[in-house]
């Protein structure tokens, strides 16, 4: 009895130990499956909050107003600022500049041009505007050359002290543009370096162009100045604007209300016109012109508020043509202003009913646009680092407000549809988030990177799915269990390789091997199928006393030398076919022959490493998974008279059906976010191909080459976070599909 009570105690304290160790796995498993859920949410958001201010709209505030410096006797034509934004500009018609503080208006002095006594301003032009420099043509036919400079020195106290002051970059003597002595009515001009041009439209409307070049002697250490003058003609009708762009190789005249002229100044002896482009549709009128940072996109303003942008782009007999690119969001009145960024893309435009928008060219947005005074916007600036609006309207005051716009470029269609950028022939999708100057117009498409990764995984899946399956179902179902004991294990150490030695080895091994012997690689393809299937039908054929010598499950040993001489045969027949049907070189005969270009390292090669790296992953548990199909069931059925053939098809790969899913689904994961072998074994070019002779990006090897060459809080770090969410939301959305379609096949075939 006590014997019997002593047992009792020991089972019943081994089943609360038991017990307690169930609760303990159970708690610990429910928080380590939380715990995963928390870390994936927090990577979730993490990139979100760095990818979400490139979607923030601009923010304009902190609005101030107060009198015009200087007051309104004058009228304005020009503002600007320098780059702290601390100190304004207000350039007048009557040669006076006035100084002032950009935050309250105080005025901070200002300086009279040096105008020649009984001459008068006639005229006036801005250059670039990173480059300070402006014209005044006087009434005399000449003209003064002038430039803003900034000079910041630091005060006893440590702080800043910004001198604004005006040069005469050449020469205080105003400088003759006509001899005869005809008034400057409008007036343009552009320098960079030591060259300067200039074009005048004098009164009785003849067009000026003149060019100085400016050396100095190195002996006696004095400027000397060359100057070339010419006359310009073929422009008709009213002159609007005159605009030369910044490296002063093309001119163009806004004239007749619809037109501008282009004309080729490289050579300023002999300009040569181009072209005479209408720019405005018929009912319409030419009231605003303006050329983009850069220097290569003119941006066209109506009396009904529309906007154009437009720029030279070569045809197909290496000609330039001016070439209307696309329209933005129209303005609610008559332009009367616009302004270009200093860097940026980006500008300001202004109508007759107070209406100002802050627009971005590339990305086609209207970023914000607002009512500012009363009436007429009269002049605008916006600050060098585009933090700042200044406007004067028609009530006579300036409006400066704060700008936020740090991510302009950022919009759906620059991001995933094709944009035609400056100097390109037509538009495009391209990635290339570096430029050797500051012209480079930021080209941030994300499409080739998806293509990229979606074809990287496409052409290794392609190569794996059905080479891992089949090797799956044998090893699962018929493979002896002591060859099996050695062909898993085998296979799946093959996981352990680096992907680094893999994409190492297809770089510098495979991609020439391939390039090398192209014929033989396609060819071996077809051929080795082909040599198997009829190494099957010869064993089919064998006499039986022959078969039966072979052990069940051992068959696949007999196999490869079968492979093995195939892949010889497909190599050693494709260099004979290269040579007489593709003149010994395929590749060359693809590309010149037949248009398709042939990169050593490219798509194929990608395939063959990439599908060799995750052939592993999807035969493990494709494998596991077939294997572990109850004895039972597969008795069962061969019981009942199925064949084992019959027994696969219609038992096996169905109980399975779920765990082959898995196998593939994660493969196709690992596929998509691979990084070395597509980093190494690629052009890493980012084009939009669906060719298997060329390269490519994905967005993880975007991600892992110029994450450490991105400057913190840029444009181009905050899109690389968005790659790597696209590539975060496009694995989650397919593991979550391949999770459901799993559990559905649980579902349907768990009762078999």
């Amino acid at each position: 009895m006590d014997e019997t009570k002593s047992n009792l105690h020991t089972i019943t304290g081994a089943m609360r130990g038991r017990l307690l160790i169930d609760s303990l796995v159970k708690y610990v498993m429910t928080f380590g499956g939380i715990s995963v859920i928390v870390a994936i949410s927090l990577i979730f958001f993490y990139l979100a909050s760095v990818s979400y201010p490139l979607f923030k709209p601009v923010e304009v505030s902190d609005w101030t107003s107060y009198k015009m410096p200087g007051g309104i006797s004058a009228n304005t034509v020009h503002i600007s600022s320098e780059e702290q934004r601390e100190i304004g500009a207000r350039f007048t018609d009557n040669g006076v500049v006035h100084f002032f503080n950009m935050h309250n208006g105080k005025p901070f002095g200002e300086i009279n041009i040096k105008i020649p006594d009984g001459v008068a301003v006639t005229s006036f032009g801005a250059g670039d505007p990173s480059d300070y420099t402006a014209i005044y043509g006087l009434s005399d036919g000449r003209a003064v050359v002038v430039k803003q400079t900034y000079t910041v020195t630091f005060d006893a106290a440590n702080k800043r002290v910004i001198q604004p002051a005006i040069e005469y970059p050449l020469g205080e003597t105003p400088l003759v543009l006509d001899k005869t002595g005809s008034a400057i009515q409008k007036i343009a001009i552009q320098g960079k370096g030591d060259a300067t041009t200039m074009v005048a439209l004098t009164k009785d409307g003849r067009l000026l162009l003149k060019g100085l070049t400016s050396t100095k002697n190195l002996l006696t250490d004095e400027n000397q100045v060359e100057s070339v003058s010419s006359t310009l003609t073929g422009v008709s009708g009213d002159i609007q604007d005159i605009i030369i762009e910044v490296k002063q190789r093309e001119l163009y005249i806004g004239h007749g209300g619809q037109f501008v002229t282009h004309f080729d100044i490289s050579d300023k002896s002999q300009p040569r016109l181009v072209q005479k482009q209408k720019v405005v549709a018929d009912g319409e009128k030419l009231t605003a012109l303006n050329i983009l940072s850069g220097g290569f996109s003119l941006i066209v303003g109506t009396d009904k508020g529309n906007l154009g942008q437009w720029f030279l782009v070569r045809d197909a007999n290496n000609n330039y043509t001016l070439t209307h690119i696309r329209d933005f969001k129209p303005m609610k009145g008559k332009v009367t202003t616009l302004v270009p960024e200093y860097f940026r893309k980006g500008f300001v435009v202004a109508d007759n009913q107070g209406s100002v928008g802050l627009y971005y060219a590339t990305s086609q947005k209207l970023l914000w646009q607002d009512l500012v005074g009363k009436g007429e916007i009269k002049a605008a600036e916006i600050t060098p680092r585009a933090n700042g609006l200044a406007i004067q309207s028609a009530d006579g005051k300036l409006y400066v407000a704060n700008v936020h716009n740090e991510f302009p470029e950022v919009s759906f269609s620059s991001l995933w549809q094709k944009v035609w950028y400056e100097s390109y022939d037509k538009p495009e999708f391209i990635w290339q988030s570096a430029a050797s100057t500051n012209d480079f117009e930021p080209k941030f498409s994300l499409s080739p990177l998806t293509l990229g990764t979606l074809k990287a995984a496409f052409y290794a899946m392609l190569l794996a799915t059905p080479l891992a399956l089949l090797s799956a179902i044998y090893g699962g179902y018929f493979m002896s269990p002591k060859m099996r004991g050695w062909a898993k294990p085998s296979i799946e150490i093959m996981e352990a390789l680096p992907t680094v030695i893999l994409g190492f080895l297809a770089g510098l091994w495979l991609a020439p091997l391939v390039e090398n012997n192209l014929a033989g690689i396609l060819l071996s393809f077809v051929l080795v199928p082909a040599i198997i299937m009829l190494a099957a039908l010869f064993w089919h054929y064998l006499p039986e006393n022959l078969t039966n010598r072979v052990r069940p499950g051992w068959e696949a040993a007999l196999l490869m030398p079968v492979v093995i001489f195939g892949i010889w045969m497909a190599y050693d027949l494709g260099h004979p076919i290269e040579a007489y049907l593709f003149g010994g070189d395929m590749p060359h005969w693809l590309t010149t022959e037949m248009g398709i270009r042939y990169e050593q390292r490219n798509s194929l090669v990608v395939g063959i490493a990439m599908g060799f790296a995750v052939t592993p992953t999807i035969f493990s548990i494709a494998e596991d998974a077939i294997f572990s199909v109850p004895k039972h069931l597969t008795t069962g059925s061969l019981a009942l008279g199925a064949t084992p053939w019959q027994t696969l098809k219609n038992v096996v790969l169905l109980t399975a059906s779920p765990g082959i899913f898995s196998g593939v689904m994660i493969g196709m994961g690992r596929a998509v976010g691979e990084t070395m072998i597509v980093l190494m074994a690629t052009g890493n070019t980012a084009v939009m191909d669906l060719s298997i002779f060329t390269g490519f990006r994905t967005l993880a090897a975007n991600v892992g080459v110029e994450m450490p060459e991105a400057a913190v809080g840029t444009t181009h770090f905050r899109l690389l976070f968005v790659c790597a969410l696209v590539l975060f939301a496009f694995t989650f959305i397919v593991n979550t599909l391949a999770e459901l379609i799993r559990e559905r096949l649980r579902t349907k075939y768990k009762s078999i």
